[in-house]
């Protein structure tokens, strides 16, 4: 696997300016488990500077901004990203382990389509009207004007740094609000480079800010906690998630998260079991499970079970080119839940480290691992991993597999694999979760809801569900 590095220095983007202030502490190779540089933690009067800086951008001529002109913007940001892309793919590797494949076909490709589908979907947008009668018969016209929210505080996690980043960060600024973003800790790298680009297209000082730093204690809480924050965006864990809400409670601030899953999949006995299981291998293993939107769970019907397990099993073997934890403390979680099940279940495939010979050694790696034989209230098959590691167990009927897919605290994603139709039709819908994918997974169309239900997540992004999250309607009303 290739390593990738990256010189540029990691720093904040304030008003307009870029700053490395702040005690640093160490950047690791997840890879390698190598220190390769340092993160400046912000100190707290730079988040206060950077909320200033996005609330004094408000007043500025952001506000006179038409929304053709942000579209415009939009474009300008993603032509950037397109002409540094192999600077993006880099810097995600980097930061993130992933092979190079994924980064250059997924992650910055994605970051890249946020924006213009942004700017496309805002230069479509059409306010709504109503005549309304009134007594004199003169009438009177309402109409609806969509107003920014203000200062967003887009917290984004480290599986999908740019992706999961942008994905909020484009239309909050399509709908004119101002933002101050926290990266990981563990992955600033695009993040920066974003910054560069907002300079570049010359986006307005203190419409774009970002800082730098940990969660607790820290730039995160005290960015989502601060009282200049009118709404914030977040991905991350479901306890995160809680926490955030908590902080925005105290002022009503709105919030969106996109949250934790334990996601299940359902394998049908009329499905092409050689799909079901090529796509169960990649819903289970992209980016070593270190997706939201990984398959966990997988049900499938008894007859055709033991070849099920058996090819998922010998795939998972086979497989090549997958990258690290991204740190060692995730790695070791990992372990944990891996020493648990293997004592009260079965391993069919990997469980153990892989040995490389070379400075891989040193990384944060798992194999793929595929189990069998838990009940379900272990924690291996209850909790969220977040690993390369699925469980297979066995179902008689469809009402049997629904009963287990929604068993769980989590509702973001599930597959359904079948050759049947109407049970298609049958089975998605009756899923408690915000995504269901039939013989596919991770097909998106971002014009559609994303999201989940339960611990997975509050409300829905894509398309004009981002954009309403992402501004205040407001009601005017004229008589004639």
């Amino acid at each position: 696997m290739e390593v990738c590095k990256v010189s540029s220095p990691v720093r904040h983007y304030v008003g307009g300016g870029f700053d490395a202030s702040g005690v640093p502490f160490p950047l690791v190779d997840p890879v390698t488990g190598r220190t390769v540089g340092d993160v400046p933690e912000a100190p707290r009067e730079l988040v206060d500077r950077a909320v200033g800086a996005a609330r004094e951008a408000l007043r500025g001529p952001w506000a006179a901004w038409s929304p053709a002109e942000r579209s415009r913007l939009l474009h300008r940001i993603a032509d950037g990203i397109e002409r540094r892309s192999e600077e993006f793919v880099a810097a995600e590797c980097a930061d993130t382990g992933k092979p190079r494949a994924l980064a250059s076909t997924v992650d910055v490709p994605r970051a890249v389509a946020n924006f213009r589908a942004y700017a496309d979907f805002l230069a479509g947008r059409s306010e709504r009207s109503w005549h309304t009668p009134t007594p004199d018969g003169r009438g009177a016209l309402n109409y609806t004007v969509h107003k920014p929210l203000g200062v967003v505080a887009v917290i984004s996690p480290w599986n999908l740094p740019l992706l999961l980043l942008t994905w909020k960060v484009a239309p909050a600024l399509a709908t004119g609000n101002t933002v101050v973003a926290k990266p990981s800790e563990l992955t600033p790298g695009t993040a920066c480079l974003l910054a560069e680009v907002m300079a570049e297209a010359e986006v307005p000082a203190g419409v774009f800010n970002l800082v730098h730093g940990r969660g607790a204690d820290a730039a995160g809480q005290w960015l989502t906690e601060h009282p200049g924050v009118d709404a914030v965006a977040f991905t991350g864990e479901s306890r995160t998630g809680s926490t955030i809400m908590r902080a925005a409670a105290a002022r009503l601030a709105p919030v969106s998260f996109e949250l934790g899953g334990k996601n299940a999949g359902l394998v049908f006995a009329d499905a092409d079991l050689d799909e079901a299981v090529a796509g169960t291998l990649r819903s289970s293993f992209t980016h070593s499970g270190q997706v939201c939107l990984c398959t966990e769970r997988v049900y499938v019907e008894r007859p055709v079970f033991d070849a099920f397990a058996t090819a998922l099993a010998a795939g998972a073997k086979e497989l090549a080119g997958y990258g690290p934890m991204i740190s060692a403390a995730h790695r070791d979680k990992v372990r944990g839940h891996l020493e648990r099940a293997a004592a009260d279940g079965e391993v069919l495939a990997g469980g153990g480290t892989p040995r490389f010979g070379d400075d891989r050694d040193g990384g944060f790696w798992i194999e793929p691992t595929v189990l069998a034989g838990l009940p379900e209230d272990h924690p291996a098959v209850r909790d969220e991993i977040f690993g390369p590691v699925v469980h297979l167990a066995p179902f008689d009927t469809e009402e049997e597999a629904l009963a287990l897919a929604n068993a769980s605290p989590y509702g973001l994603a599930a597959t359904v694999w079948t050759g049947d139709v109407r049970r298609a039709h049958r089975v998605a819908p009756a899923l408690d979760v915000g995504v269901a994918w039939v013989n596919t997974w991770n097909l998106r169309d971002l014009r559609t809801p994303f999201g989940g239900v339960k611990a997975s997540g509050i409300g829905r992004e894509g398309g004009d569900h981002s954009l309403d999250f992402f501004s205040e309607p407001m009601n005017v009303c004229v008589k004639l």
